[in-house]
């Protein structure tokens, strides 16, 4: 039977070069000279650190523009408030967030069956499997999940006949 999944995730090679981008115009910019700034990227999140608050926002407008433009969806991350130190230093973490949680798949589940499609879904881990007895079911229903507004970012993974 045709079947696909929908899982939330973030393309690493993407995420990668919207960094390097990033860290590219950090260190062009003007009104960044001399200051100790910097942008590095961990397992699960994005650390910004800079000499001020005002430097922090910036680094962060700086940041979600080269993620904008590599087609990272917004939704997968999350930006926890700048912290400043008593010295001024100031950092701020950005969580990056991958995986349909139990609540959001329900959801989007719960989305699938009121459409009345012919296709059937379950919730395995942290994505969806969706499948049916043809293949312009599915599409049809990768049309539908695509055009509605989730709290996740979906995208779709294993298209088999």
């Amino acid at each position: 039977m045709p079947s696909f999944d929908i899982v939330s995730k973030i393309d690493s090679m993407e995420l990668e070069n919207a960094i390097n981008q990033a860290k590219k115009e950090l260190a062009n910019r003007f009104d960044f000279k001399g200051s100790k700034a910097e942008i590095t990227l961990e397992k699960e999140e994005i650390k910004l650190s800079a000499n001020d608050l005002f430097k922090i926002k910036a680094l962060e407008e700086i940041v979600i523009s080269k993620l904008t433009k590599r087609g990272i969806d917004l939704k997968c991350i999350d930006r926890k408030e700048a912290e400043i130190s008593p010295l001024g230093h100031a950092r701020q973490s950005i969580k990056l967030k991958q995986g349909i949680d139990h609540e959001n798949g329900k959801k989007i589940s719960a989305f699938i069956r009121e459409g009345k499609f012919k296709v059937t879904s379950q919730v395995q881990e942290q994505q969806i499997r969706v499948t049916a007895k043809s293949r312009d079911e599915l599409q049809e229903v990768i049309g539908a999940v695509r055009s509605h507004d989730f709290p996740v970012a979906v995208t779709f993974q294993n298209f088999r006949d």
